[in-house]
């Protein structure tokens, strides 16, 4: 952030460092203030070098600013001793301290706010340095260069001082620890424009956030000519048509609603300006009640009630207290809005992960299921044993797992429409995709345990061996089904499985030990999974009864489900019984 105009003396000085153009007492009683009202600080490097900063963005870009102008601050601070204080205040939207400069004079500094510090002030230090009464004429040119600054999306600060009698001072140190700061009738000094650039990338980034069905809303205390300049160059608002009420709102007119109102407006702000960090608190809680599924980012100790009362609260890791880290859920290391897009991103990607798993796993354990409970039922003997099943088992669960739990995000998921709070973990293309894929595995695998060895010719074989052919082309044909399946699993709701299937080695290293093993077990391990060996004629209708699972679910991918979740059919018509039956 950097001091990039300034309207000082009734006039515009440009450029914003130019010592000259102020006249020795506005100088002075400007870096007096710049020095003494801030909770920053200025340190010089004994070698030489740029001097360091520290404090807030703002307090950073006006010390930055006296710097430029010739502040020494260390010097500056030992000229005068600060009696008592008053912190920024976020209600106020300003701070001040009172300065003892010598045994009968002190000078009260105020920063803050450009409105609403102009709006303490009755007069002005002109080009001549005599104080002037502030007339409406000159009111209004120090409005207008206010209203020019933040439509230029600057940040506005006005700094003013007044000097105070210190007799009046409490002396008693009780009665000055409460004393109040007097804030009227202050003189302006100087009113400051300071550019808030927007990061790289963050338009993008709204926008990406935007289109994944996130609405990004901007809470500041900015006044709102600056706030709408910065949600326009941000692409928080797309146009100047979007900037009128409620769309835009001041952070009073927001408080000032009832409860209904606010329930009934939340929904269309896109902009709070002059806001409280009471007011992004009411703004969360009326978007809860909404049934949203809220976010806030935050960085200081005041944003800590809406940090603890959002669903993820995100605190900045550079610039944010202790106490909002504590309150919130996620630490954004880098202080940058476009990770708040990593977090959508990779959260989305953690779900769609298991919701992947749970297809694949649900697919294989119906299909087993019902293969070995109708063939109990129907001959007494079952076709999968508890060896093979114990390796199915481990396929499904363990390498499963680690083959699906591991893909990395894709763009497609960040334009995909957020979950709500009560929708099922299985969606309806999940449960399409599964009974599909588990209909096929169980109607070919039955055909072949009833029909296996008419099909396969093996009636001439000895029973007992065409029974153990025959199950083993069962089991062989059930892993490859689930082999293929773990590509269909990849992308539950794309036609195209094999997209960035490359990219995950550790999804084809998996896919490949799959097969590896499975080898091994048929030819090498036959006493322990109750298997034999089978002709090269038999592997390739194992490998080809799994391939058929491909084109068969991009064909089930062409059949539209209803958008209305399955459990909530079954509720309604239970629901609809008992009213019944009560009547």
């Amino acid at each position: 952030m950097t001091v990039v105009e300034v309207s000082a003396c009734g006039k515009k000085i440009d450029p914003p460092d130019n010592k000259s153009l102020l006249p020795s007492k506005v100088f002075s009683l400007l870096i007096e203030g710049i020095a003494q009202n801030t909770t920053g600080s200025v340190f010089v490097p004994e070698g030489g070098g740029a001097p360091e900063l520290s404090g807030s963005p703002t307090e950073k870009a006006i010390l930055q600013w006296g710097v430029n102008l010739g502040m020494d601050f260390l010097s500056v601070r030992l000229d005068s001793v600060i009696i008592h204080a008053f912190p920024f205040n976020s209600e106020k939207k300003r701070g001040g301290v009172a300065l003892k400069v010598s045994d009968s004079e002190v000078h009260v500094h105020w920063k803050g706010a450009a409105e609403i510090v102009l709006a303490c002030c009755t007069s002005y230090i002109d080009t001549d340095d005599h104080v002037v009464p502030l007339d409406e004429e000159k009111l209004s040119s120090y409005k207008k260069a206010i209203e020019d600054m933040a439509v230029e999306s600057l940040r506005c600060v006005a700094i003013a001082y007044r000097p105070y009698d210190a007799k009046s001072v409490p002396s008693v140190a009780a009665e000055l620890e409460n004393w109040q700061l007097p804030e009227s009738d202050l003189i302006l000094l100087a009113i400051v424009g300071i550019k808030d650039p927007c990061r790289p990338g963050v338009k993008d980034a709204v926008q990406l956030c935007t289109n994944a069905g996130v609405k990004v809303r901007m809470v500041t205390g900015d006044n709102l000519q600056t706030a709408k300049a910065i949600a326009l160059e941000c692409g928080i608002l797309s146009s100047g048509t979007d900037a009128t009420e409620p769309n835009i709102i001041e952070g009073k007119t927001f408080r000032t609603l009832t409860e209904s109102q606010r329930l009934d407006i939340a929904d269309k702000i896109s902009v709070m300006g002059r806001s409280s960090p009471n007011d992004k608190l009411l703004l969360v809680q009326a978007l809860r009640k909404r049934g949203h599924v809220v976010a806030v980012t935050g960085d200081g100790t005041n944003d800590a009630p809406a940090l603890h009362e959002a669903d993820i609260g995100l605190a900045m890791g550079i610039q944010g207290t202790e106490v909002a880290k504590e309150s919130s859920d996620i630490i954004i290391l880098d202080d940058n809005f476009s990770s708040v897009v990593k977090v959508v991103r990779w959260g989305r990607s953690v779900y769609a992960n298991i919701q992947k798993f749970i297809q694949f796993q649900l697919t294989v354990n119906v299909a087993a299921l019902i293969i070995n409970v109708v063939a109990a039922v129907s001959v007494g003997n079952v076709p999968l044993n508890a060896v093979q099943l114990l390796w199915v088992n481990l396929i499904m669960d363990t390498l499963g797992a680690l083959a699906l739990a591991t893909e990395p995000p894709t763009d497609h998921l960040m334009r995909r429409a957020p979950v709500g709070r009560r929708e099922p973990l299985i969606t309806n293309i999940m449960w399409r995709n599964l009974l599909i894929q588990a209909s096929y595995q169980v109607t070919v695998l039955l055909i072949l345990n009833f029909r296996g060895r008419d099909i396969l010719n093996l009636q001439n074989d000895d029973k007992d061996h065409a029974f153990r052919v025959n199950n083993t082309l069962i089991f062989n044909a059930f892993v490859f089904c689930q082999v293929f399946n773990e590509f269909n699993a990849r992308k539950p709701d794309e036609v195209n499985v094999f997209k960035g299937v490359t990219k995950n080695r550790l999804f084809m290293g998996i896919i490949g030990l799959e097969v590896v093993l499975q080898v091994i077990i048929i030819f090498f391990l036959g006493k322990f999974a109750t298997t034999v060996r089978l002709s090269w004629k038999l592997w390739l209708v194992s490998i080809a009864l799994g391939i058929i699972s491909w084109p068969l679910a991009a064909i089930g991918k062409l059949i539209p489900v209803p958008e209305k979740p399955i459990a909530e059919f079954f509720t309604k018509k239970i629901r609809r019984e008992r009213n019944s039956d009560d009547g």
